[in-house]
């Protein structure tokens, strides 16, 4: 039965539950839904709705942010296996989840890893596990509900779990009055589960839907095979057991409109040629019927393309056509510190075998779950032995685990500025105004910042690392210009500096601003050949200690001298004679290397 849309049916509201419909009739077969919202009643309200349009008894597992494997793919159920002196398995959360769905909250938040465990388990509908001497296999056919609660526009889901799902709803603009109405009651949802399987769709169905697809500039093969499962459930829900162009429409709009990467264009054919001469009556009659059929064919892809191009998102829209990057592209990680395995503090990141001690911290379940395996042959070595003889669970030494973790280490980024005569004359005021943004964006981040000056003989430390943004500005305001280049000086300060921050489990990030004009020696004795060979020894041993560079040249004119001197360093250069103090802070956040990465 054909329904016609409610007055609510173009709101965002009428959209999210028309897509709960769709989802429940085919949880497994339509993957999942991407939930763009922060928590609220608009979320609970959809996340009931879809309980109410399951199936009775349907499993719901919710997915932690730091799930461990173990909980999620399944293992040893320790406490089982410890009572009953044999190996007992546990399900893992995916294979609880089959029949049923998983919500996975903060899912902008997901590692990788579990990412591409949740996508594996979608394409292959099982989960194998082999590990702790366990081996199974067990279906796993379930949809996933990924709360997206980013702020920015730079965070989102990982892409391996975009590319899965075939839904993505907005109920930002939902209000909670607006989420009271519902598109399908639950005995219809369960009739178009029965009915799904008898549900065909047509060849001219599948042209137009990959023909839609390949006009949005959508490149995944999933994202059509996905859009093709949408349009069967939506037949079902409407009785039919042939997909219809209504169906295929509606399908496209849903899956591939916010998927697109392109704007379609259609080709108008040329006015210049003149329209052919009808043939005769009796040649009419003789002609073969084809092209009544090609018409329809023509326009069942535009009709199915423009409801797809009526599904991109206002906001994709806007950046499509003024020709911007799609929105598949990788969210930006920003510039944070390098990520470093401590067996102290830090998030959990797995267990290694390992003896205790020192540093190491035993870790228990992880040392009991590799002992139970082997209970059954070591206790038959004390058969003859009585049974309150020995202990009840025997561990060895091969046995022990110990805990690993991973911390971020914090960013200190290290200036290091020209304050030399030649550097004054030209652009020591934009280096400042250029230092002062950048500062501005540490301050951001919760960055340590220091400050090395050198001028004349030497190179002074103007700021230790702080992360005070007044007391940056006051020594940046006080710096006078003039004096020689000691540009090896201030590269030892700044190699210093940087090995002083990695002993304390930093990470230093060194933006050099100079015109790499040296002319004052390590020992202070003028002379540029001298100087420039210094200085390239200390840049040498700057990029030896492991520390990242930008070098950024502040002449008037780019020198070879300061790009030289980016070789030495293993950094980037960054020449800019005419830019202003917003360019070079720009730059210097544009070249930033991401999380835990070295500049390429």
């Amino acid at each position: 039965m054909t329904r016609e849309p409610p007055p609510a049916g173009d709101t965002p509201w009428g959209r999210a539950a028309l897509v709960a419909s769709l989802f429940a009739v085919d949880p497994a077969g339509s993957a999942g839904v991407a939930i763009r919202s922060a928590a609220g009643p608009a979320r609970d309200r959809w996340l009931a709705l879809l309980r109410d349009l399951l199936p009775p008894g349907a499993p719901v597992r919710r997915v932690p942010l730091h799930v461990p494997d173990g909980r999620l793919l399944g293992g040893l159920d320790l406490a089982a296996t410890l009572g009953a002196g044999r190996l007992v398995a546990d399900k893992g959360l995916i294979a609880e989840a089959d029949g049923g769905i998983m919500i996975v909250a903060m899912a902008e938040r997901v590692s990788p890893a579990t990412a591409a465990r949740l996508a594996s388990a979608l394409d292959k509908g099982e989960i194998v596990l082999e590990r702790d001497g366990l081996a199974s296999r067990s279906p796993a056919r379930f949809g996933v509900v990924a709360l997206d609660e980013s702020v920015n526009e730079d965070e989102g889901l990982p892409l391996v779990l975009r590319d899965h799902f075939s839904f993505e709803i907005d109920l930002a603009a939902v209000r909670h009055n607006d989420a009271a109405w519902r598109w399908h009651t639950p005995d219809e949802i369960a009739a178009a589960r029965e009915r799904l399987p008898g549900v065909v769709a047509g060849e001219d169905i599948l042209a137009v839907v990959s023909e839609a697809a390949m006009a949005l500039g959508i490149a995944s093969l999933r994202a059509p095979l996905l859009a093709l499962r949408v349009a069967r459930a939506a037949a079902a829900l409407d009785g039919r057991s042939a997909v219809s162009a209504d169906d295929a429409a509606l399908a496209c709009n849903l899956v591939l409109g916010p998927r697109a990467t392109c704007v379609p264009t259609t080709a108008e054919p040329p006015d210049s040629e003149p329209d052919p001469p009808e043939p005769p009556p009796e040649e009419r009659e003789d002609e073969p019927e084809g092209d009544e059929n090609a018409d329809a064919d023509r326009e069942l892809g535009e009709v199915v393309l423009e409801a797809a191009q009526s599904g991109i998102p206002p906001g994709l829209l806007a950046l499509l056509q003024a020709g911007e990057a799609s929105r598949n592209r990788a969210p930006s990680t920003g510039r944070s510190g390098a990520l470093r395995h401590s067996l102290l503090r830090g998030r959990p990141a797995g267990v290694r075998a390992g003896q205790p001690g020192g540093r190491a911290r035993l870790s228990l379940i992880d040392t009991l779950r590799a002992a139970a395996p082997w209970q059954r042959l070591r206790r038959g070595e004390f058969a003859d032995a009585p049974a309150a003889a020995g202990p009840r669970i025997r561990v060895r030494k091969e046995d022990f685990h110990v805990a690993r973790y991973r911390q971020r280490s914090e960013t200190t980024t290290i200036f290091a500025i020209d304050a030399s005569g030649s550097a004054a004359l030209h652009r020591l005021a934009e280096a400042k105004g250029a230092v002062e943004l950048l500062l501005a964006d540490c301050y951001v981040r919760r960055d340590r910042v220091a400050v090395v000056a050198f001028r004349g003989q030497g190179a002074d430390l103007l700021l230790p690392p702080t992360r005070s943004l007044a007391r940056a500005k006051r020594s940046l305001a006080g710096l006078p210009g003039g004096g020689g280049t000691p540009l090896a000086c201030a590269l030892d300060a700044v190699r210093s500096l940087a090995d002083s921050t990695q002993r304390r489990g930093g990470t230093p990030f060194v933006v050099i601003l100079t015109d790499g004009q040296a002319n004052i020696a390590r020992d202070g004795t003028p002379g540029r050949a001298r100087a420039r060979e210094d200085a390239i020894g200390a840049a040498r041993a700057l990029r030896a200690g492991g520390s990242r560079v930008v070098v950024i040249d502040t002449a008037a004119r780019a020198q070879p001298l300061a790009k030289d001197l980016a070789d030495a360093c293993g950094g980037r250069y960054l020449a800019l004679p005419y830019a202003r103090a917003e360019s070079i802070s720009g730059a210097v956040r544009a070249i930033s290397p991401p999380t835990g990465g070295r500049l390429p």
